[in-house]
């Protein structure tokens, strides 16, 4: 590959809650389930990414983010599963699709989110990915994404060969795909097929017609478990057969189905063996027992995202901080840590931070990330506590806790205008490298500084203070023991430690 594969559509969360049914509802005649069990996962166009990262493939994916708790979600399980977020601004809501199930079927679903926002333009950083991509996924799911006028023409020009999964709701691919991979039901509303004839015959002259109409180089028509009619620019359709015969949870075979071609693609097959390889790559996944087993560990145990108390502490209340000050066309900063021992070193970074725009969100580690960045000893004040501290000082006007050992993910999901560090994490100046999160940043057009930290103030000294040690930091941030009677010296420290 000489490039990422990139899936470009529209993504949801997705709920599955697990329980028995032993009785009726008394005021009711419906069943009352007793929840057992529930997981969250990326749907739509974040599953397929998901599926194509399983697979050994490097995949970035470019949707749309709401500012809600349920996009923070998402960043999160997306970015635990190895997938490079490039979010877009989405208005309203993020979509949930919530799954109740008992013994493995599903009693009701519940949708949630309303109706689709309108996706924002893509940046700089998104038009060159899809220049540079291997292959391209557009997974559309008919909330928009799809629709972006920039984002279609990125589409058209790129020189990567194109899969198109189609909705019905969605927009007609661009003209010159590589593959379009609908459904037998999808394929007969897209390509207005009347019915009368034998399956195959329906679903040949759907695939022909949709083909020709689109202008795309083949589309193959997927039959559940009967396997798959390719239809390309040849009289005779090619019919591909499930290797195995499998009945179970179909969620998402469509998903690993695309996936799998694009990844075949985006590694030199020809679309007849990508077709192929997605047959028996979707075969297979039913047949194992669908999402619930195909899902890499880091997704399914991915911990949620942590909320706290208080009106400016969590997910939603940072969205809502963050979206107030956009619609008023504001600038968003955002600042990360430990903020272990809150001292006035981290004081005057966060007021210097909150300059610089309109709004400041703290990203916070949680206690098992300070735990394992910093050892068992920390952090000394615990999360809650740290969140609450950070949200009473007036220029703080939002925290997010993350559990993660990076902010990565909540800065994928917040895409604040401007990140802001203190202290010696990099002179922001001349060739020395910048701040890790300085190319997350540039995905959204974001920047990132330093400002200046208060010389002598340190988290670790303050510690080292209180159990009666007297330590020094050297210039590089290590810490070295000093001898008791020796002069402390002026450290050199980190400013969110």
């Amino acid at each position: 590959m000489r490039g990422p594969l990139v899936v470009v559509g529209d993504t949801l969360l997705d709920r599955d809650v697990e329980g028995v049914v032993n009785r009726l509802c008394p005021d009711s005649p419906v069943p009352v389930l007793d929840e057992t069990a529930a997981a969250d996962r990326p749907g739509g166009a974040g599953l397929a990414a998901v599926f194509a990262a399983a697979a050994g493939a490097e995949v970035a994916l470019v949707t749309a983010l709401a500012d809600d708790a349920g996009a923070a979600r998402l960043s999160s399980l997306l970015t635990a599963a190895g997938v490079q977020v490039y979010g877009l601004p989405l208005a309203g809501a993020t979509p949930e699709k919530v799954r109740l199930r008992a013994r493995g079927r599903v009693l009701l679903r519940h949708d949630r989110g309303g109706v689709a926002g309108e996706p924002g333009p893509p940046g700089e950083a998104v038009l060159r990915l899809l220049a540079g991509a291997s292959a391209v996924l557009v997974s559309d799911y008919g909330r928009g994404v799809a629709r972006q006028p920039a984002l279609r023409a990125a589409l058209a020009a790129t020189r990567a060969p194109v899969v198109w999964d189609p909705h019905p709701r969605g927009p007609v691919a661009v003209p010159g795909v590589r593959l379009v991979t609908p459904n037998e039901p999808e394929a007969r509303e897209l390509a207005k097929v009347p019915p009368g004839g034998s399956r195959l015959a329906v679903a040949a002259r759907a695939g022909q017609g949709l083909r020709e109409r689109w202008r795309a180089g083949a589309v193959v028509v997927t039959l559940g478990g009967d396997g798959a009619l390719l239809c390309s620019a040849g009289a005779t359709p090619l019919m591909v057969s499930a290797p195995v015969s499998a009945e179970g949870d179909t969620c998402g075979a469509g998903d690993r189905f695309a996936s799998a071609a694009a990844v075949a693609l985006a590694g030199g097959a020809l679309v007849s063996e990508a077709v192929q390889a997605a047959v028996g790559a979707a075969s297979a996944y039913v047949a194992d027992g669908g999402v619930a087993a195909a899902l890499p560990p880091p997704v399914r145990d991915c911990p949620p995202v942590l909320v706290g108390g208080g009106e400016r502490i969590g997910a939603a209340a940072a969205g809502a901080v963050v979206a107030e000050v956009r619609a008023a066309g504001g600038t968003v900063v955002a600042t990360g840590g430990c903020f272990d021992l809150l001292h006035a070193g981290h004081v005057a970074t966060l007021q210097a931070a909150r300059q610089l725009g309109d709004c400041l969100v703290v990203c916070l580690n949680s206690d098992a990330s300070v735990t394992g960045l910093k050892g068992p000893d920390r952090p000394v004040i615990p999360q809650g506590d740290r969140a609450r501290l950070l949200a009473a000082l007036s220029c703080v006007d939002a925290v997010v806790v993350f559990d993660e050992p990076t902010p990565h993910a909540t800065l994928g999901w917040l895409r604040p205008d401007i990140w802001v560090k203190g202290g010696d994490y990099a002179t922001g100046v001349g060739d020395g490298p910048g701040l890790p999160e300085g190319e997350l940043l540039r995905r959204w057009g974001g920047d990132s500084v330093v400002v200046p930290y208060l010389d002598g103030r340190s988290t670790t000294d303050m510690i080292a203070a209180a159990r009666g040690e007297r330590r020094r930091t050297g210039p590089t941030g290590d810490v070295r023991p000093e001898p008791a009677g020796a002069r402390p010296a002026h450290p050199t420290t980190k400013g969110a430690r």
